[in-house]
């Protein structure tokens, strides 16, 4: 069992059947030697990968990619959540539904920061349903970039985000696969990886 999946399994609440809270370390309060070891892992799996730019969404996932980025020595780049009047009209942007807010808001990641040339790593604190990877990766070919892979911090995978990108052929990593939550408590999946 990895760090973060300790942590899942001490201090995670389930809320319903299909919120995880780990806001306590990971997404408003957070654990920064555990994000360290996180960045570790991302780069672990994916150094082998021509990686120049490491890509999240705004907020939670901006920690995630800085340690991440960090072990890689490259930049950290993240997409702003809605509109902003200091970029104009000089950004790749998408759609995304928000799962946990039940709300659609428009991504966006100014030109100056991602072009064709960049190999690009995207990380992310949860993944469900995919929609935050499926607007990634609309910014990532508006660009002309190449996504080189997708590292997640937690996967339900008990939705089907992580099955529909594994079965496009993209190079996904997640940290801790979450398979069930019921009566509070917590399934997690053995590795493949």
């Amino acid at each position: 069992m990895n760090a973060l999946e300790r942590k899942i399994m001490e201090q995670g609440v389930v809320v319903g059947k299909d919120i995880l809270k780990v806001d306590m370390f990971l997404n408003h309060q957070i654990d920064v030697e555990l994000i360290r070891q996180m960045g570790e892992d991302f780069y672990a799996y994916f150094r082998n990968k021509p990686i120049n730019k490491v890509l999240t969404v705004e907020a939670s996932g901006i920690a995630i990619a800085c340690f991440t980025a960090l072990k890689f020595g490259v930049p950290a780049v993240f997409a702003k959540k809605g509109y902003h009047k200091n970029v104009g009209s000089n950004v790749y942007s998408a759609e995304v539904f928000s799962f946990t807010k039940g709300i659609s808001y428009r991504i966006t990641v100014m030109k100056d920061y991602l072009t064709k040339d960049d190999h690009v790593l995207f990380v992310d604190d949860f993944l469900a349903n995919g929609a935050a990877a499926e607007g990634i990766m609309q910014i990532i070919s508006q660009a002309g970039a190449t996504l080189e892979g997708i590292g997640i911090a937690i996967e339900k995978g008990f939705q089907p985000g992580g099955e529909k990108l594994r079965e496009r052929g993209i190079d996904l990593y997640s940290l801790a696969i979450v398979d069930q939550m019921e009566e509070g408590k917590i399934t997690l999946r053995e590795h493949e990886q």
